[in-house]
């Protein structure tokens, strides 16, 4: 390898050659680039920038609400549409039920549009708009009926207009909406002052890691004894991400790549270990893990070692969980098709494998009932990402 690849997560930063990865435990008192430097200066030194390489999960991923007609159509559509582009969707709503629906408390990162076919009209009114006026957000992106399109941008300017996701038909149009968003997630991450000033170090562009190890997935087998069909399960300090293939899901309605990913924004163990916390303590099936693990719920309220093992064992439960027919979602895992999961991520610096196995093996045997579980790979130094193409 004659490039110098970096990686900058939320809580850790690795430098990879061809000789070896280092992990490096961030400074959170210094910006990413003092840290990168003063820990890495000699090796920085040995390349140009047009061999270094830098992709960062340093953001977190984006949230979104999406506001739609139907649950069958619309709201499916554009769910899908964002979850396989890295966003993490905070909440789905009926637009006519627009009027009864609570208002997110948090910043949306971007709000989603999506209703009819071009031919049907008058689809909208105020009473979108009111709602809108009530909601702090940052983009707002159009992809329903071309109709609409004028009453839209009389009212909101900002909006961005795109074509409409669902044809005459009644298929999906995925391209225009999911690079879009795949467009703002790497947008959000390199505008990040942090990640800006990176770009001192590389004349190539910075991308998302969830991205660049999607890419990589083909390539698995070529480092980690994998047998297909697989997911690989990334657990980081902001976000837990499931990369799995097609060939897993019932009701993946996305037309185009062989692997697709999803993003837990709130499953993350350092920076949204609160929501983590909040999740497990109103999931119908955490006591009794708590029990077969021989733990105690305030465990879960701490923060030292013995509470960041049990959260990341929490993580890889809830996200199972989530992709099971257990949760409700438009996306279902066939959990019995799998034949090996992959660990990468920060949880490979503080799990091991017998603790990572008592998780799998739980959900498997006594939540789904099943025999055997599936062959579980540790990615222990954390190489996925290094594997772009």
């Amino acid at each position: 390898m004659s490039r110098l690849l970096i990686d900058i997560g939320s809580t850790y930063f690795k430098v990879a050659t061809s000789k070896k990865i280092e992990h490096y435990f961030r400074n959170f008192d210094i910006s990413i680039y003092e840290d990168l430097t003063s820990k890495s200066k000699s090796l920085l030194n040995n390349y140009n920038k047009d061999d270094i390489y830098i992709c960062s999960s340093a953001n977190g991923g984006l949230s979104t609400l999406i506001i739609g007609l139907t649950e069958s159509f619309s709201l499916k559509y554009a769910s899908n549409i964002a979850y396989n582009s890295g966003i993490n969707i905070i909440q789905t709503i009926l637009y006519n039920n627009i009027e009864n629906e609570s208002k997110p408390t948090d910043n949306i990162d971007v709000v989603i549009i999506v209703g009819g076919i071009d031919s049907n009209k008058n689809i909208f009114d105020k009473k979108l708009i009111e709602y809108l006026d009530n909601i702090n957000y940052q983009n707002i992106v159009y992809v329903g009926s071309s109709s609409e399109v004028d009453f839209l941008t009389s009212y909101l300017q900002n909006i961005v207009i795109l074509p409409n996701i669902i044809d005459n038909r009644l298929k999906m149009y995925e391209d225009d909406l999911k690079n879009y968003l795949v467009d703002l997630y790497n947008s959000n991450i390199i505008g990040k002052e942090d990640i800006k000033e990176l770009y001192a170090l590389t004349n190539n562009q910075i991308y998302s890691t969830p991205y660049v190890v999607n890419q990589a997935l083909p390539y698995t087998n070529e480092i980690l004894d994998v047998t297909d069909p697989f997911i690989v399960v990334d657990i980081g300090g902001a976000t837990t991400d499931i990369h799995y293939s097609k060939e897993l899901v019932e009701d993946n309605i996305i037309t185009s790549n062989e692997y697709d990913r999803l993003v837990f924004k709130k499953l993350g163990v350092y920076k949204s270990a609160d929501s983590l916390v909040f999740s497990a303590k109103n999931n119908e099936f955490v006591y009794e893990l708590l029990a077969f693990l021989n733990k105690t719920e305030d465990l879960m309220d701490k923060r030292d070692t013995q509470a960041t093992i049990l959260l990341m064992q929490l993580s890889i439960f809830l996200v199972l969980y989530k992709v099971s027919h257990y949760h409700k979602s438009y996306l279902n895992i066939k959990m019995k098709s799998l034949n090996s999961i992959v660990f990468t991520g920060g949880i490979t610096k503080v799990l091991k494998y017998d603790q990572i196995e008592q998780i799998v093996s739980f959900f498997y045997k006594k939540i789904l009932n099943f025999d055997t579980i599936p062959n579980i790979v540790i990615d222990t130094n954390y190489v996925l990402w290094t594997l772009k193409r």
